[in-house]
């Protein structure tokens, strides 16, 4: 038997999904409404580094801030 390969590495996490819905996600969490985000996705999102635990409340980070920026930019646009 081989022994195991596990990395310590997390998973590679996909980029569109969370892409695409990452305004809504933050849409709900300022309305205060995280009860509509499932876990899985928050959990790829701080994995990504698009979102951080800060005092017990999720929040983006610098770069989840200017993907945000790009959505909308990308949203007027079209």
């Amino acid at each position: 038997m081989k022994p195991s390969t596990r990395s310590s590495q997390p998973a590679p996490v996909r980029i569109d999904p969370l892409r695409n819905a990452l305004l809504a996600t933050v849409d709900a969490l300022h309305r205060r409404r995280a009860d509509l985000v499932s876990e899985s996705l928050i959990e790829a999102y701080v994995a990504a580094f698009w979102m951080e635990w800060a005092g017990g409340t999720l929040k983006l980070t610098e770069t989840g801030q200017n993907i945000c920026k790009q959505l909308r930019a990308a949203a007027r646009v079209a």
